[in-house]
């Protein structure tokens, strides 16, 4: 389905890329007095009214974490890699209604949009992320070589939410009910997922129903990382990255069939 050809013309179209990103981290910002800096002020301003609302009640359910920051960590790993699903999974949905206009009126590789999308994604959360660890480092919490897990377990959070965005977008090009539908799931998928709250909090036969969410063990991975400093129990991982892959294929298998027809919806 993607060619050898395909990538080779992607690859020819790397500084259309290059060019769109820049503009897509130019343009969310434009106009405003702090920039870029609303890629930081937003995630932070966010942590810190759940740490401040949250961080006393949830204190009991982490024990054996004596660090004050104990919290913060463990809320801050989670709505990081949570804000980074969200923005790459609704780019990629949108990704081609969005761009109408460039497709109808360039010729180009389609798959360069996707991956416009997750470039973009990557900078933002890098940047954010790149704080949070600079705060590990300053308060004294660095996970150590437990930091070498953070990779495959980012590949198949980027791998499960480009392949389900990707199906979906494409379906969205036919049904534009599928980018609104998406933006109320993601309301619930969140309080779905253990981010704010602790699992331990939940009753036994609601937790059995919930660990059915993909992004649980992936957010789950994420704390054992920076708030247990470890690596995560990799079997608990391949549940997401069965996901992944399969969603990947649908995805790519729904670009590939209906491709042709996206410029006649749109």
């Amino acid at each position: 389905m993607i060619s050898f050809r395909m990538l080779r013309d992607v690859w020819a179209f790397r500084g259309f890329i290059t060019a769109n990103v820049k503009r897509n981290l130019h343009s969310r910002y434009k106009n405003t007095q702090f920039g870029l800096a609303w890629t930081i002020l937003q995630p932070l301003a966010m942590i810190l009214i759940y740490t401040v609302v949250f961080a006393e009640l949830m204190k009991p359910a982490l024990p054996g974490h004596d660090s004050k920051f104990a919290y913060s960590i463990y809320l801050c790993s989670g709505v990081l890699t949570w804000g980074f699903f969200s923005e790459l999974l609704s780019g990629c949905v949108g990704v081609f209604v969005q761009n109408a206009n460039l497709i109808k009126k360039i010729s180009f590789p389609r798959l360069c949009l996707p991956i416009i999308v997750i470039l973009t994604s990557l900078i933002n959360f890098a940047i954010v992320m790149g704080l949070f660890l600079v705060f590990l480092i300053v308060s004294g919490n660095f996970p150590g070589l437990a930091i070498l897990g953070f990779f495959p377990v980012l590949l198949i959070l980027v791998g499960f939410s480009v392949g389900l965005g990707i199906f979906l977008g494409t379906i969205n090009v036919f049904y534009r009910d599928v980018e609104q539908t998406l933006n109320v799931v993601l309301q619930f998928w969140f309080w779905l997922t253990p981010i704010v709250y602790v699992t331990k909090t939940l009753p036994d036969f609601i937790a059995h129903i919930m660990a059915l969410n993909p992004m649980w063990p992936i957010v789950r991975a994420m704390h054992t990382i920076f708030l247990e400093a470890r690596f995560p129990d990799w079997q608990d991982l391949i549940y997401p990255a069965c996901l992944a892959l399969i969603f990947l294929y649908a995805g790519v298998y729904a670009f590939w069939k209906l491709g042709g027809e996206l410029v006649d919806e749109l």
